[in-house]
């Protein structure tokens, strides 16, 4: 890893089990002075803050939640790199965060970073649920066995985080004696090799390299063969090595908890095993945590609505003053029509974003999200998914974004990808519109069984996306390879009040996160698209922007209005996108679609509801376009000029329906999915992979029904 530093800075990693802390004592350290970098080779984010402490500032560096340094998942691969140095620099100190509640598996952490001979000091996060659970903690007995510095906080209400500043400010970090002697695991003379062939300063350090080495994409090919030739030169057999050193070290760690531990009668978790036995029942855990859900989800539609229409109405108002105010030009159309709605593209998304991922951080600070994970896991696996896949999916009923976004909480790379590639099939609410529109076109408003047949139809199309969610995991599941271990460690942490410090930070990174990383390609696509829609060969469009203008001259008010939207409709025709259109009717002829359609999927790809909007515009359909009543009964009479048959027939609506489920029309999804995945290559093969299921699926609908 390259811990990037600045001028006169030194590093302190932050390391700890997840749901320990470890990230509030990091927000509380640094506050707004974060940033986002990336680890290379790997997907996981990496958290940068800065500390300035007794004239000095100190790059802290938030690693990712880990159990061990045994790296199964892409996060303990992080911890490993980042504190072996493998492909970088170590950094200059360390802080391990432990829980005070559960202090053995802590310290089996803890001890191992000790091990490693790096300056080290620890942090005994949670002392108030200690005491509550009658446990009381001497931490003169621990620092007698370990050797370092140790605070006793609780993050929750900033106690112990004025004595951490100290701490850095000080440079009070110490490397104490390993625990535990590496030769006890693994021969001398093999360890002392491995030292001297890469330059480590611990016996332990050569242990770990000896152990994970050759599975670590950071070594070269060449030190992965010297490792494996060696290991087998020597007998060591890596994994009875890692079964023993963990054996001695949960000793070693009893051994000293012993001493350093009193238990007391207390009330302990007796309020969280009372909630437990109802929150993980195998009937009212499942209905509770959908109705929690449901209540997200409607939150988030309802209170972004206000917030995303005026966003949508400031930056349409900005792009007509814009318009009305500077000089006709090129410059000018491109800055209405084209960046101005590209970055209002990005904006408008914020609100969901943000209430999204505040409600993820209110459930998960409160100690219910885990709760959820261990409830869904077993539903989830047969899939190829995670438990915490499921708040992923059920988010991207909303939107795609957000959903994608929400992966990160899967340390398992492969379910990872897996659902990040299966969430956009989840009937998101840009695809609301375009069923509204089709279904109101081609199915009948009238009751069966007593429940509207629109209404069936509607929920038809959420229950295709999601069976089609499952089915793409299922066979993603056989398709992907790894070597990564599956498995889930569910922490079930005591029930607490959230900390509303750490939402709101959660809710502005993310939302940081997205325009800054995603926006970029974003905006290109919309620019890419207004040129494409603006202008066409041979000054086709600048001659009947001049037709256009002549007939105007001479017209009432109301003829003016009937000629703009004649010749946007022509105009559109007559663009780079028209022609491409065009071009690509004969492919999607065989669905039940015209050029005219073809231009809808081709513009709608900036986002799906856009259909609409370009529908009415092609075929010069007056008055607001949000009126839906007003755009059906103008396709509802749309007829084609060689046949005379209705357009938006049964057959073509369906299809159409059936298209929108599963292609990707979407880039701001795409642009997710890019920055999630760090690569063009699953984006790519994503949008080949659902627009050919799309085509397919949309084919077999319109043969069937035509």
């Amino acid at each position: 890893m390259d811990v990037a530093t600045l001028t006169g800075t030194k590093t302190v990693a932050i390391i700890g089990n997840p749901n320990v802390g470890k990230s509030s004592v990091f927000n509380h350290l640094t506050g707004l002075n974060q940033k986002v970098g990336n680890y290379p080779g790997v997907t996981v984010d990496k958290m940068i803050g800065s500390l300035k402490a007794g004239g000095r500032v100190y790059e802290l560096v938030d690693l990712p939640g880990t159990y061990s340094l045994y790296p199964k998942s892409e996060d303990e691969v992080i911890a490993h790199r980042v504190l072996n140095g493998v492909g970088g620099e170590r950094p200059d100190f360390v802080l391990v965060i432990l829980d005070a509640c559960n202090l053995e598996r802590s310290l089996l952490l803890a001890t191992q970073v000790i091990d490693l001979g790096l300056p080290v000091a620890l942090a005994i996060n949670m002392k108030d649920m200690a005491l509550k659970r009658g446990l009381t903690i001497k931490t003169f007995e621990l620092y007698k066995s370990l050797g370092v510095p140790i605070i006793m906080t609780d993050a929750r209400h900033a106690d112990g985080m004025d004595a951490i500043r100290n701490l850095i400010a000080g440079e009070k970090f110490e490397s104490p004696k390993p625990l535990l002697e590496a030769d006890s695991y693994a021969p001398q003379v093999l360890l002392d090799e491995v030292l001297f062939k890469f330059g480590l300063t611990t016996p332990y350090q050569a242990f770990q390299l000896l152990v994970f080495g050759e599975h670590d994409s950071a070594l070269s090919l060449g030190d992965k063969n010297w490792l494996k030739e060696k290991s087998e030169a020597y007998g060591f057999d890596k994994k009875g090595g890692q079964v023993k050193e963990t054996e001695t070290r949960y000793k070693k760690i009893k051994e000293i908890l012993t001493k350093a531990i009193a238990r007391e009668d207390g009330p302990g978790r007796d309020i969280t095993l009372s909630l437990d036995t109802v929150f993980l029942h195998r009937v009212w855990g499942y209905l509770i945590f959908l109705a929690i859900m449901l209540l997200v989800f409607q939150a988030i539609f309802a209170w972004a609505e206000y917030p995303m229409d005026l966003i949508d109405r400031s930056f349409t108002a900005f792009g007509s003053w814009v318009y009305d105010t500077f000089p006709p030009g090129v410059f000018t159309d491109l800055l209405a029509e084209g960046i101005i709605p590209g970055i209002g593209g990005i904006v408008i998304f914020i609100p969901q974003i943000a209430l999204l991922f505040g409600f993820l951080a209110f459930l998960e600070d409160t100690g219910y999200f885990s709760r959820v994970v261990f409830l869904m896991d077993r539903m989830m696996r047969p899939f190829g998914l995670h438990g915490k896949s499921i708040v992923p999916l059920i988010s991207g009923m909303a939107c795609a974004i957000p959903g994608i976004m929400a992966t990160r909480n899967i340390s398992h790379a492969k379910e990872r990808l897996i659902t990040i590639l299966v969430t956009p099939w989840m009937s998101c609410s840009a695809r609301l519109p375009v069923y509204i529109i089709l279904i109101g076109l081609t199915v009948p408003d009238e009751p069966f069984l007593g429940i509207n047949l629109q209404a069936i139809a509607l929920l038809a199309m959420y229950l295709l996306g999601a069976s089609f969610t499952l089915l793409g995991a299922l066979v993603l599941k056989y398709i992907l390879k790894t070597k990564e271990l599956s498995y889930l460690i569910a922490d079930l942490p005591v029930y607490r009040f959230p900390r509303w410090k750490t939402v709101v930070l959660t809710m502005f990174n993310k939302s940081r996160i997205f325009v800054v990383e995603a926006g970029k390609v974003i905006l290109m696509i919309s620019v890419v698209l207004w040129v494409l829609a603006s202008h066409g060969p041979s000054g086709q469009i600048d001659a009947l922007e001049e037709e256009k203008a002549a007939l105007q001259a001479e017209a009432s008010k109301e003829e003016r209005e009937e000629i703009e939207e004649l010749y946007a409709s022509r105009e559109l025709e007559a663009s780079y996108i028209g022609i491409m259109g065009k071009g690509i009717e004969p492919i999607i002829r065989p669905l039940g679609y015209d050029w005219k359609i073809g231009i809808a999927l081709l513009t709608s790809f900036a986002a799906r509801e856009v259909f609409v909007a370009t529908i009415a515009t092609i075929y010069s359909i007056g008055g607001d376009v949000e009126n839906e009543m007003t755009i059906r009964e103008k396709l509802a009479s749309e007829v084609h000029p060689d046949t005379g048959e209705k357009v938006f027939d049964k057959a073509t609506g369906f299809s159409l329906m059936v298209f929108y489920a599963f292609a990707m029309q979407c880039m701001s999804t795409l642009a997710v999915v890019y920055r999630e995945t760090k690569t063009w290559k699953w984006p790519l093969v994503q949008t080949v992979a659902m627009t050919g299921v799309a085509y397919l699926a949309a084919f077999i609908t319109y043969q069937i029904f035509s």
